[in-house]
């Protein structure tokens, strides 16, 4: 073996094995909502399609909260690696994490409570409108306990301990597929709410999780230590206001790209109840996909934000992450091309003649996720690179410039001018993709040769 090689194998070795439950972990919390939608596509194309239009404006609202709270990682990670039992500082970042939780979900319930006024804003049907308010008024109240889950989450992620989260998340999807289909089909003596009640299982199922992390972390020997919760009610505004100023940017970056998803929905909505069906069967499968550079961009941020002073620690931690994320989008990108139909007969029977045009749309579309799987994979992974070196602001504005300046107007132009329909929304978004992860990287490579003492 190469001394060289011999240098980055235990790097390897340390990112896979904190990586792999945190991919699981990304993948459990998707499942929640996959199995949201796979039950609800059983109901009607219309339902499929107000499913769509509720949780993509959850998400877009949920991604921004998610990339605040996200600060509390390289927080944590920081100061265990100044000092391997930092336990005043990690317990003061854990407790304002949650008072942030708490402070930004106010807003958020505000606009989720009003979705059929903001949807049909954005040019949807009224009906369509309708029928994803009833699944939001149900679905918003899963955000706190939600947030509060990835606090304690990030807690377990910075001390290199995720498989507590893993096991909790796995135990809330059997729970979740159980609930959602008693309640949205109405059996063992439940009523059928339909829409409504897969927005009860997911609030559920988020407080399930949420109260076996707080179970994990004051119950298990070598979290019990840090007493989280033991001053939980004490007033830390400098604390609080360090998780505000760098989780914003974060949290705005996050926005950037979900907005561009969350156009394409909306602009789907203008096409047609066919597009946008297919539109959702796409985004599942490379939502699901997704799920692995973001691990990786999680451990990148860990093992960055832990390696201190040491440079060459850093950049072998950082590049060591985007490598592998790079090489499984890569691979994905690949059973998109080849294996489309397999894939969308996960979501529909696509030897149903009623299905033929989501189908065929459906695997247009999938050819063009394949061209942004590897850029997509490059951002996210740049990304939490960056974020282990504490710099948020800079990546936000690349972001602003890649998403909104280019690839957004590009899609649009192409979809309604050039008359590319949904194709060319979805080159506008491999565009944009593409535009952010050169970018970034661009940016990590300047950084990470810099002295960090």
């Amino acid at each position: 073996m190469s001394p060289r090689l011999s240098r980055w194998l235990p790097e390897f070795r340390a990112s896979l094995a904190l990586g792999w439950p945190l991919i699981l972990t990304n993948l459990a919390q998707l499942a929640l909502t996959t199995t949201d939608v796979l039950l609800l596509a059983r109901l009607s194309a219309d339902a499929l399609a107000a499913a769509t239009l509720a949780t993509g404006m959850y998400h877009v609202l949920a991604i921004f909260c998610l990339g605040l709270i996200s600060a509390t990682i390289p927080l944590i990670a920081t100061a265990l690696g100044k000092r391997r039992h930092a336990m005043r500082d990690v317990r003061r970042t854990v407790t304002q994490g949650l008072w942030a939780a708490v402070l930004i979900c106010l807003p958020m319930w505000l606009l989720m409570w009003h979705a059929d006024v903001v949807l049909i804003a954005l040019g949807q049907r009224p009906e369509l409108a309708a029928q994803a308010f009833e699944l939001m008024h149900t679905l918003q109240w899963a955000l706190l306990p939600h947030l509060g889950y990835l606090v304690l989450r990030s807690f377990l992620s910075a001390m290199e301990q995720p498989r507590w989260a893993l096991l909790v998340a796995a135990i809330a999807i059997v729970f979740n597929a159980v609930a959602a289909w008693v309640l949205i089909f109405g059996h063992a003596g439940f009523p059928a709410l339909g829409l409504a009640g897969a927005g009860i299982a997911s609030t559920a199922s988020s407080t399930l999780m949420f109260l076996g992390l707080v179970v994990v972390v004051t119950r298990q020997h070598r979290f019990r230590r840090f007493h989280l919760f033991g001053n939980l009610f004490a007033t830390d505004r400098a604390r609080l206001a360090g998780i505000f100023k760098l989780g914003l940017p974060i949290g705005v970056t996050l926005v950037l790209e979900a907005l561009i998803f969350y156009a394409a929905v909306v602009m789907m909505g203008w096409i047609g109840s066919h597009a946008l069906a297919a539109h959702a069967i796409a985004m599942q499968l490379i939502s699901l996909c997704f799920m692995v550079p973001l691990g990786l961009g999680q451990v990148a941020t860990v093992r960055v934000a832990r390696a201190g002073t040491d440079a060459v620690a850093a950049r072998r931690a950082g590049w060591a992450a985007w490598m592998l994320g790079v090489g499984f989008m890569a691979a994905s990108a690949l059973a998109m091309l080849s294996i489309p139909s397999v894939l969308i007969s996960a979501f529909l029977d696509i030897n149903d003649p009623v299905n033929l045009a989501v189908v065929a749309l459906a695997v247009k579309l999938l050819a063009c996720a394949a061209l942004f799987q590897i850029a997509d994979g490059a951002q996210a992974v740049s990304a939490g690179m960056l974020r282990g070196l504490h710099d948020t602001r800079v990546p936000m504005l690349l972001a602003a410039v890649g998403y909104w300046v280019l690839g957004v107007p590009f899609g649009a132009f192409l979809a309604f001018v050039v008359g590319l329909g949904g194709v060319g929304v979805w080159l506008g978004m491999a565009t944009g993709l593409t535009i952010v992860a050169g970018l970034l990287t661009r940016r990590w490579v300047k950084l990470s040769r810099l002295s960090r003492a």
